[in-house]
């Protein structure tokens, strides 16, 4: 049970972290790039953008993109923005894509593939909790030096502080403690910081010496580097396996400590003496052992002192780099918001799309009625049948669900319309719709027009919107699918005989009969599907129905087809005369349905009435 429960979780995970650490790593090598460009401007100019490429570690794209499924809910959907949109999902989904493309060749064993995911979680597992209880166990050590400490209220340190506060735009005292470590000076906390002040490092610093070391620790609680720190940490501990996440954090580092020194430049504090009073701290502390712990010595050494030496003057961001910085973070929230608004299922926004309401003629309309299935009459009926049949001009849909007929009006399968009341599966109804446009039965012989199938749905969503007063909203689920495909024996399908497909007819229409029968063994179900002149795209459909999951027609064949296919649901007893349905399409057909598992567009019900309760209301 706990292995295939991992297996699941395996299945419906792996794709989208895949994606998340693509997109990630894909933006942190873009900051990379920019702060190349920015290497000859102010550092924390690069320190935000560092920044930024190591929180979009904690923010997934697909928070964006569902925010763009909502905004899209009344946006319609053309053929060129359908083609735009797949082609940026192979870019940027390319672990989902590989898991939603079919499989081919051997599978893996159950067991390899239940134990492979128990071993990648217990070993990130491991990973997190050892890097977590490391910064713990430094974390308690800092705090404990810091409550050892001597809280300082006089002194030339504490003049210092106390003065230069002000002209470091601090307004909430930042308290100072004297300890007995040899520990750099360095902040220690985020809501309250505290300067943590070793007593040994004051006899080697002059005045001014000191004063540009408090500056320093000053500028870190200004610009909150303690806070941007902690959330990185967060970030090397959920991906420590990741070796660009550590890569960024040396480069906060870096920036951080620079733009520091940049600023007490800036106040007035002259090159030599902040240069000597670094050193000093370098030489006779030891630097801190956590991030979230601001001091002085951070970052390449060598390579600080001669930034801090140099005479050149820093530029500040021109027009040029302004827009380009600009742009870029304008790009990477608006793609995944405008990847949604591609990437929206057409539910809600087309079940109250008023708009396909306006294109019916007046002769157009739309009924839908309780079944005589519903009453006692036919209660204990052990014979019915159900139908659903686009002609021209028209939909008839006798004793089905609302599941059923919401899965036709939205063209989905039964697993993928989820939530809703009981009755949404067991009470059954008759729907009418005419368009009552007369020019769909001049379509071309054998073909509906697409616009005619199109206007049908939309008048069975506005029917289900008005009578059912459903709402729903789109989301995405990993899904058991199926792929339809010859067998190794080849098709046994019987083609339909020549002209019987350019018949002016309802087309593709498969009458499926379900019947209860009194078999010598027990009382299986016995289904079957009795098709004339049919493609396999439309049985492809109307498997889909059956296994309530999407089947996809990959046989290859194109033409048109009769047969009679018979299973048993296996259910009841134990009467094994007939084969599921699995077994039936390759014994009887000679065709096969190959399942696989693939993230899959869903539709969730947020309200649904009754439609003969509505009525009765009326």
């Amino acid at each position: 049970m706990i292995p295939n429960t991992f297996s699941s979780l395996w299945t419906t995970l792996a794709p989208a972290l895949g994606d998340h650490l693509w997109q990630s790593t894909l933006v942190a090598l873009v900051a990379a790039l920019l702060t190349l460009a920015l290497r000859k401007n102010h550092a924390r100019a690069r320190y935000w953008l560092w920044l930024a490429a190591s929180l979009k570690f904690l923010v997934p794209f697909s928070w964006f993109v569902a925010l763009g499924n909502h905004l899209a809910w009344r946006s319609p959907v053309t053929a060129t923005t359908t083609a735009l949109y797949y082609t940026v999902e192979e870019i940027s989904r390319p672990f989902t894509q590989s898991m939603m493309a079919p499989a081919k060749g051997a599978l893996p064993s159950a067991s390899s593939t239940h134990l492979l995911p128990l071993v990648l979680i217990a070993i990130w597992l491991g990973g997190f909790l050892a890097v977590l209880c490391g910064w713990c166990v430094r974390w308690r050590r800092i705090s404990a030096e810091v409550h050892r400490a001597t809280l300082l209220v006089q002194g030339r340190e504490f003049d210092a502080l106390l003065r230069m506060q002000p002209d470091a735009g601090i307004t909430r005292p930042v308290e100072l403690r004297l300890s007995q470590s040899t520990l750099e000076p360095g902040i220690f906390g985020i809501v309250r910081p505290v300067l943590l002040w070793p007593e040994g490092i004051s006899q080697r610093l002059d005045d001014s010496q000191l004063q540009a070391v408090i500056a320093h620790e000053l500028w870190h609680v200004r610009r909150r580097d303690n806070l941007a720190a902690v959330f990185h940490m967060l970030v090397e501990a959920i991906f420590w396996f990741h070796p660009l996440v550590w890569w960024v954090g040396t480069r906060l580092i870096d920036e951080r400590e620079r733009a520091c020194d940049e600023e007490v430049l800036a106040s007035g504090s002259e090159r030599q003496i902040y240069a000597e009073s670094i050193l000093k701290v370098c030489e006779f502390c030891v630097g801190s052992p956590l991030a979230c712990v601001s001091g002085v010595t951070g970052a390449d050494l060598k390579k600080r002192m001669v930034h801090i030496m140099s005479e050149h003057v820093v530029r500040r961001l021109d027009f040029t780099r302004r827009l380009l910085l600009s742009a870029v973070a304008v790009a990477v929230i608006a793609a995944p918001i405008a990847f949604g608004l591609l990437h929206a299922t057409p539910s809600r926004a087309q079940s109250q799309d008023e708009s396909a309401a306006a294109n019916w003629s007046a002769t157009a309309s739309a009924t839908i009625t309780p079944s005589e299935l519903n009453t006692p009459t036919y209660a204990g009926s052990k014979t019915h049948m159900i139908r659903m049949m686009i002609g021209p001009g028209k939909f008839d849909a006798r004793n089905v669900t609302l599941r059923a007929l919401i899965q036709e009006a939205y063209q989905v399968q039964a697993n993928q319309v989820i939530g809703g009341p009981d009755w949404l599966d067991t009470a059954a109804f008759d729907v009418d719709v005419k368009t009552g446009n007369s020019n769909a039965s001049d379509a071309h012989p054998g073909k509906l027009m697409a616009e005619h199938v199109a206007l049908i749905r939309s008048m069975l969503q506005a029917l289900l919107a008005d009578r059912a007063k459903l709402a729903l909203h789109p989301a995405t689920k990993d899904l058991e699918t199926y792929s339809l495909m010859v067998a190794d024996n080849g098709p046994k399908l019987q083609p339909a005989p020549a002209g019987e497909s350019d018949e002016p007819k309802e087309q593709g229409a498969m009458h499926m009969g379900r019947q209860q029968m009194r078999m010598q063994i027990g009382g299986n179900q016995v289904y079957g599907i009795g098709a004339q002149s049919t493609p396999l795209d439309d049985f492809a459909q109307q498997l889909s129905r059956q296994l309530g999951t999407p089947v996809i027609n990959k046989t290859g064949l194109h033409g048109r087809y009769d047969f009679n296919l018979h299973w048993n649901d296996g259910k009841g007893s134990s009467n094994e005369s007939e084969p599921s349905l699995v077994d039936a399409v390759q014994e009887q057909l000679g065709l096969k349905l190959e399942p696989q598992k693939a993230p899959t567009q869903v539709l969730i019900i947020d309200h649904i009435q009754n439609p003969a309760e509505t009525q009765a209301r009326d």
